[in-house]
């Protein structure tokens, strides 16, 4: 079961693994009202290797990204809940708008995106092939999500 700490006790935790050649995966969204295509997304992060580590966009991050009324959720409980994932093995709190600068520090072997991206599309893509990592679409098509799902309950409280 996934466990929420930082990213230096993560590192801290797996080195044993990583010098043994384990594969760390780093996924990362907001997960806000998780729904079956971030269940789907971290099982296809999971088919990629040993460690999955999601990084979780902290409150202030998602307002930025997504408006002022989001998140749905506080990212203390987005972050529990995908812990509670048996696919996901650590999972942290980020508040930068990209995960560049955790790429960077924590060198994973995979870095996994959704769907809404391409292979040539992830921005961190060159990042992570400098150090000879590679990046990975995974998950269904992007047909889930917490913006839809967002849209549908109002439709239904104006009923």
């Amino acid at each position: 079961m996934g466990r929420v700490a930082t990213l230096d006790t993560i590192m801290e935790k797996i080195a044993p693994a990583r010098q043994d050649g384990a594969t760390v995966v780093l996924t990362n969204g907001a997960f806000d009202m998780l729904h079956v295509g971030h269940l789907r997304y971290l099982q296809g992060a999971n088919d990629l290797g040993d460690i999955v580590i999601a990084a979780v966009n902290s409150d202030s991050s998602v307002k930025l990204s997504k408006g002022p009324k989001r998140p749905v959720i506080p990212d203390h409980e987005r972050a529990e809940l995908v812990s509670g994932l048996e696919v996901v093995d650590w999972v942290f709190l980020f508040d930068e708008p990209t995960v560049a600068e955790i790429i960077e520090k924590l060198r994973p072997n995979v870095h996994a995106k959704g769907t809404d991206y391409t292979a040539d599309s992830i921005p961190e893509r060159t990042i992570v092939e400098s150090y000879g990592g590679r990046v990975a679409i995974v998950g269904d098509p992007k047909d889930h999500s917490t913006t839809a799902l967002v849209e549908q309950l109002k439709e239904l409280d104006s009923e």
